[in-house]
């Protein structure tokens, strides 16, 4: 296995065999198509953006935190992801909206997004999401060499290029901050 510190965390490349239960199934079955994609595992009490970057001694601009969100379009529901840096915020009834093509848009609730992502709430990640989603991926961690990600478990992280983040399937990389 490679590893590769980052902060104060060892990563090492993803193995499906040893690592399943170190993310959510839907990230474990997706991962191996994913270049680049490492893991750590972390305490899940210091997952959110904050707590992590101060303990493990990295900025949030290279933290990507990945947003469900809940669209409608004329009586049609539909969801998306939306995933931006740490240190920023999307412009989601704006520049998210519009590229979406909904008339109406919000965060989907707690409940819903644990439902439809098969993942844990401040855990979820882009890597696994249900197929026919659209990933909206801000163009600043899209031309990172390394990003930090959630796994779909509180307990662990992963590590990819920004180049793989932007290539995932559904993924459209684009200026999703109101500048």
């Amino acid at each position: 296995m490679h590893g590769m510190d980052f902060g104060r965390l060892a990563f090492h490349d993803f193995d499906p065999s040893a690592d399943a239960a170190l993310v959510a199934p839907s990230t474990a079955k997706a991962a191996p198509a994913v270049p680049g994609l490492r893991v750590a595992a972390i305490d899940p009490e210091l997952s959110d953006t904050d707590a992590f970057c101060e303990h493990y001694d990295i900025g949030p601009d290279v933290t990507g935190n990945c947003i469900i969100v809940e669209g409608r379009h004329a009586g049609v529901v539909s969801h998306a992801a939306v995933v931006v840096a740490g240190d920023a915020r999307a412009d989601i009834n704006g520049i998210v909206r519009r590229a979406l093509h909904v008339h109406k848009l919000s965060f989907a609730p707690m409940e819903a997004a644990v439902e439809l992502t098969g993942m844990e709430y401040g855990g979820i990640t882009p890597v696994g999401l249900p197929a026919e989603w659209p990933i909206l991926v801000d163009e600043k961690l899209a031309v990172r060499d390394e990003v930090l990600i959630g796994s779909g478990l509180r307990a662990s992280k992963i590590l990819l290029p920004g180049s793989s983040l932007a290539a995932l399937p559904g993924a459209v990389s684009l200026a999703l901050r109101r500048e």
